[in-house]
């Protein structure tokens, strides 16, 4: 028996079909695209677009230099074979100190910093103090921070300062405060480094003077006590009056032989002998004088020469020690840095930060990189599960 075959020629009816409405475009988005994607996405812009204040750059350029760069040591050489130069140890000194709480409390002497970096009206993410940032001293200090950076470039030996404010005054005043502290601290290594250089062979020249006046006094107490001014000059006169004397006895000697020669009975031999004597007796006292006990001269010309070569030697020493001072002074001159401004302080006329369309496609391709990332995670994880 052959059963019936029934065809039905017109439109299914919709109670027939499992045909399902499709829904709208945004119900189709995942969830997690729009926790991860969109919604940082859409605060990002809100914030950046719509809240962000807007804070001015004021930008000084500044280079670090020494009056006459010298011989470098064994360690300058060093440093400078892995790039790095005295100049720009003492360029980083800088950027160091102006970053420090020693600057921080010197800019915030001369101006309001506070009212700077957080005045009324600015947003509440990029002022100070922001709602997790504590206020004290210390909280101050790290949040002043984000308003300063200091670069260098390694290449021309330029230092550049950029400082952040809500008002382009501020900021270029700021500027110039932190500059202004940067040579004041050249100024003040460059006094030590001299008075330190300089110091001790000021010391040491002193000495030599105080030493060389004391010798001077002890040779100026050997005159006075003496009653002689150079005891070498007055044995040198001795000397000579001994070596007259001693010239008259042998003339006189030589008379006597002749007048023997003559006529042994003479009446003139005992004058002649008489004066032989007496010439004799003055040559014996004019050598005792020089030469003999402890009143002679020989004892008190030592005594003189000692103090003479000491006074000699106060002298020398005390020039060896003016020339140091001199040395010193003038090492101390040409290693003296100098801090020369390039470029002034500018006065912005328009807000270089936040870059409101940068932050905001920043967030977004990281949050698309983020979600893709994951999904890819998760879609592993599920294809594991499955196996």
């Amino acid at each position: 028996m052959t059963e019936p075959n029934l065809s039905y020629l017109g439109p299914i009816p919709k109670a027939l079909s499992y045909d399902k409405p499709t829904p709208p475009w945004w119900r189709r988005i995942p969830l997690p695209f729009l926790i991860v994607v969109v919604l940082p996405t859409l605060i990002a812009a809100v914030y950046y677009l719509l809240i962000a204040s807007p804070r001015y750059v004021s930008e000084t350029q500044f280079v670090v230099r020494a009056a006459n760069r010298s011989q470098p040591s064994s360690l300058g050489m060093a440093l400078e074979g892995v790039g790095l130069s005295s100049t720009q140890t003492d360029a980083f000194t800088v950027h160091e100190y102006m970053t420090s709480r020693d600057a921080f409390k010197e800019v915030g002497r001369q101006v309001d910093l506070r009212r700077i970096v957080g005045p009324p009206g600015a947003d509440a993410l990029s002022r100070y103090p922001r709602p997790w940032e504590k206020g004290t001293e210390e909280g101050f200090y790290k949040g002043f921070q984000r308003f300063i950076v200091v670069g260098y470039d390694s290449s021309t030996g330029i230092s550049t300062l950029r400082v952040e404010a809500y008002s382009p005054q501020d900021a270029r005043r700021v500027a110039e405060v932190m500059l202004a502290s940067g040579e004041n601290l050249i100024n003040r290594l460059n006094e030590r480094s001299a008075t330190d250089a300089v110091r001790d062979a000021q010391a040491a020249r002193d000495r030599a003077r105080q030493r060389l006046s004391e010798a001077q006094q002890q040779l100026v107490a050997f005159r006075n006590r003496e009653r002689f001014i150079d005891p070498a000059e007055t044995a040198t006169e001795s000397s000579r009056l001994i070596g007259g004397l001693m010239a008259t006895v042998a003339q006189l000697r030589a008379e006597r032989t002749q007048v023997m020669n003559e006529a042994a009975n003479s009446p003139q031999l005992p004058v002649i002998n008489s004066r032989i004597a007496a010439y004799e007796s003055q040559i014996s006292a004019e050598r005792a004088k020089i030469a003999g006990d402890s009143g002679s001269l020989a004892p008190k010309l030592s005594a003189y020469e000692d103090l003479s070569l000491n006074r000699e030697f106060a002298d020398r020493e005390l020039t060896a020690a003016n020339a140091a001072v001199t040395s010193a002074e003038e090492d101390a001159r040409r290693q003296k840095l100098y801090l020369d401004r390039i470029v002034a302080p500018s006065l912005p006329d328009e807000p270089a930060e936040p870059r409101r369309w940068i932050a905001i496609l920043t967030l977004l391709i990281s949050s698309l990189v983020a979600y893709g990332i994951g999904w890819f995670i998760w879609a592993g994880a599920r294809e594991h599960r499955q196996e």
